[in-house]
């Protein structure tokens, strides 16, 4: 265990840091230079507690967790890596490298479902900068110093806060004006705290983003989005700020906020190490709520009995099972998708392998323009086979819970992808104005 008691012992590896870790995997000199080309494109970081504890280097390269924060040289066209491996190889000056990687990121729909024009929300004409504001009732906040990660997953949705472009990046170090913006929307209950990783702050700085909310009487509920209890437990046990940390979300939940963790566990594997039982313990014991979710990976977590497995060990850790997600029509989505048909297989086993304590799980979900939308089954109706959907949430609060068909289609990966059926357009669709007949 690398952990040390009173010391932070956190070591990052960056991309700098990727030629020496595949060596270490046994790669040649090829595999190595096209990895290093997808990672000119998608961003790479990872630490010494997920290299060292969490992959199984003899597995390599079909171990979960290293698939999890390692580049493939097959997550980009073949056509693309090999470009950015030719310009690797030759010394391409670092500008030329960087617009032939802008090339294929802009060809990767860097802001999904909306990200970057519909939820963002004004006072105004004026944009607030770092905040979105999809559903009525909950404002998602990017702190600043928050957009970064302990590791980075490499199906990861917010990959764009990752490459250094600032138009696409959301961040804001202004809490004022998230207040004042809360405080003339009254119907915001919810403020999710995400990036990036918010816990990668340390307690001052977290202080800073959390205790002015505790005077804001209408929120109800704080949430934090974080994968470290994944990818650095160490946050919450033997880091020097741990303990004023847990001390400040005991203040969350004395001010009456409902204080809940959003927790991003992957795979089973990183809910192994002891240290993991002991931060959730510990984030529990001070009155917070651990909820858990993460996307369905092609490669990392398509098997159902992985999916009942962490079901069942994070209940008995305390924590909530949530969502089970589908990957985002973003970054290398092609190497990762899971049909729809398959993702709802998945779940579908999964959730008959667990008991009824572990069955707060929603899922397979899309967090797609229209909300979040759940595929609840495949029926047979009227001689047709359809998909049957429902919006979990939605920017039209009043689609909340209505069911909704679509056509069965084996090959579909996102809403998108999808017809509807017995209807002409699905219930989020703006009606189709009819032509008025010439006399």
């Amino acid at each position: 265990m690398i952990f040390t008691e009173g010391t932070r012992g956190f070591r990052a590896y960056t991309s700098k840091h990727l030629d020496g870790l595949l060596r270490r995997a046994g790669f040649d000199d090829e595999a190595r230079l096209r990895a290093a080309a997808v990672a000119t494109v998608l961003p790479f970081r990872t630490n010494a507690y997920v290299v060292d504890e969490l992959i199984d280097w003899s597995a390599v390269p079909d171990d979960p967790i290293y698939r999890l924060v390692f580049p493939q040289d097959d997550m980009l066209p073949a056509a693309d890596v090999t470009r950015l491996a030719g310009l690797l190889r030759d010394g391409a000056p670092a500008a030329r490298v960087n617009e032939a990687a802008n090339e294929v990121r802009r060809r990767l729909n860097p802001h999904p479902a909306g990200q970057l024009a519909l939820n963002v929300p004004k006072v105004g004409a004026e944009p607030v900068p770092g905040m979105q504001h999809k559903y009525p009732e909950t404002v998602l906040f990017f702190p600043k110093q928050g957009q970064t990660c302990h590791a980075y997953c490499t199906y990861c949705f917010r990959w764009a806060q990752f490459i250094g472009d600032a138009d696409l990046k959301f961040a804001s170090g202004d809490v004022e004006s998230l207040v004042r913006y809360l405080e003339a929307h009254p119907e915001v209950t919810s403020v999710l705290f995400t990036g990036g990783d918010p816990m990668i702050m340390g307690e001052p700085v977290l202080r800073r983003y959390l205790e002015p909310l505790l005077k804001v009487e209408q929120i109800e509920s704080i949430r934090i989005g974080t994968k470290s209890l994944a990818y650095w437990p160490g946050r919450f046990v033997t880091d020097p700020d741990a303990d004023a940390t847990l001390r400040l979300f005991e203040e969350v939940v004395s001010a009456g906020k409902n204080l809940a963790f959003m927790a991003h566990f992957s795979h089973s594997r990183e809910l192994e190490p002891p240290v993991v039982a002991e931060a959730v313990r510990r984030v529990r014991g001070t009155g917070a709520v651990i909820r858990t979710q993460a996307p369905l990976i092609r490669s990392i977590n398509d098997d159902a009995a992985v999916w009942a497995g962490m079901w069942r060990r994070q209940s008995t850790l305390g924590m909530i099972p949530y969502y089970m997600f589908v990957e985002r029509d973003t970054g290398p989505q092609d190497y990762f998708a899971v049909p729809l048909a398959r993702a709802y297989e998945l779940f579908r086993d999964a959730y008959a392998q667990v008991s009824g304590v572990c069955r707060t799980v929603r899922g397979p979900s899309m967090s797609a323009t229209p909300g979040k939308v759940c595929l609840d089954g495949v029926a047979e109706i009227a001689g047709q086979r359809v998909f049957v959907l429902h919006l979990i949430q939605a920017r039209e609060p009043e689609l909340v819970g209505r069911p909704f068909f679509a056509r069965y289609d084996p090959r579909a990966v996102w809403l998108d992808d999808l017809r509807p059926a017995f209807a002409d357009r699905f219930p989020f669709e703006p009606a189709v104005p009819v032509a008025r007949l010439s006399a």
